[in-house]
């Protein structure tokens, strides 16, 4: 489909459509960083980065559940080989999603554990096949700790018909990403269906970026999409010369994105271990720059006119799409 396809299909949907789904399917975008042995694309860091990019500059919903749920399909990395070969080695549709926070405890037995609690925010919920979460490990109803004293966390890979979705997602923006919470009671799960998120079984160069680096890139690139339709909207309502300071912000975070994405790379294959302050350098720049585009979109948007605070018109959307997704914990401004 067209850019402008899309961008018809997805306007003002609470969930993508049936047809932009089989789009997604059919070019593999779920599986954008899972290795070719595994059916996936195993695009390289700066060329994925890119494609998400292009995807949420089409759609902001559309980007963000792709970035998310093939974000959370990076997690094969993590899994025991029978796990990834179980789940992965099949010709079915496998998209994960879930949580990055810790709502719920892992009751430990001898050779499973059981989960309770209530998670939030799993998005694409309605097009998951399986879920992520973390959750405290317990036995016998008190916390296990570890050398340091502090509660051991487990990450959980859980098939969808062991979940009950909760449907609460009622944002301005991103609404077609159904970013539902969801409640696990009482499940038994496998010790080998879980993982760390600092431990890989698989060598590709990809799962030895740092997974916070990896989540604020993939997230940045979303803002990057997203500011850059919303300028390419703007221009048709405004003289260049009102945009000038949108287009600066965005070229430096372009820039920004490959320096970082490549160096990224460049010191792993290197063998030169990437120590905590690059992380914060990477981490510190976006946050920065997320700030700017912010305040810049705030000036601008009324003064395009009554479109602008309509419902289902593209530069509307954009506008609450993009503020929406600035609320994720990475890079909300508080």
């Amino acid at each position: 489909m067209e850019v402008q396809t899309l961008r018809s299909k997805c306007l003002g949907k609470d969930l993508l459509p049936k047809d932009v789904l089989n789009w997604i399917s059919t070019r593999n975008f779920w599986k954008i960083w899972v290795p070719k042995e595994y059916g996936g694309l195993a695009l390289d860091f700066s060329s994925g980065l890119q494609q998400l990019k292009h995807l949420a500059y089409i759609d902001g919903s559309l980007g963000w559940t792709i970035t998310l749920c093939s974000g959370a399909n990076y997690f094969i990395g993590n899994l025991r080989p029978p796990t990834a070969h179980r789940i992965f080695g099949t010709q079915k549709p496998v998209i994960f999603g879930g949580s990055g926070g810790v709502f719920g405890t892992a009751e430990l037995h001898s050779d499973h554990v059981v989960l309770n609690g209530q998670w939030k925010y799993a998005t694409g919920a309605p097009y998951l096949t399986h879920y992520t979460l973390n959750a405290s490990l317990t036995k016998k109803g008190l916390p296990v700790l570890n050398s340091s004293g502090k509660p051991v966390i487990q990450s959980f890979i859980i098939a969808k018909d062991k979940i009950q979705s909760i449907n609460d997602w009622n944002t301005m923006g991103l609404r077609a990403t159904a970013t539902y919470s969801f409640e696990v009671k009482e499940v038994k799960a496998n010790l080998e269906d879980s993982f760390l998120y600092d431990h890989f079984y698989l060598a590709d160069n990809i799962f030895k970026i740092p997974f916070r680096i990896f989540a604020d890139l993939t997230l940045w690139v979303n803002y990057l999409g997203m500011a850059t339709h919303y300028k390419e909207e703007a221009l048709k309502y405004l003289p260049a010369t009102k945009v000038n300071e949108l287009q600066k912000l965005l070229k430096k975070g372009e820039d920004k994105t490959w320096h970082y994405s490549q160096k990224t790379i460049t010191l792993i294959e290197s063998q030169i271990q990437i120590d905590s302050d690059f992380e914060q350098e990477v981490h510190s720049y976006f946050c920065m720059l997320i700030k700017k585009i912010n305040h810049t979109l705030i000036e601008l948007h009324p003064l395009l006119g009554m479109k602008a605070a309509t419902n289902n018109e593209s530069i509307n959307q954009i506008f609450r799409d993009y503020f929406t997704a600035t609320q994720h914990r990475n890079f909300a401004q508080r």
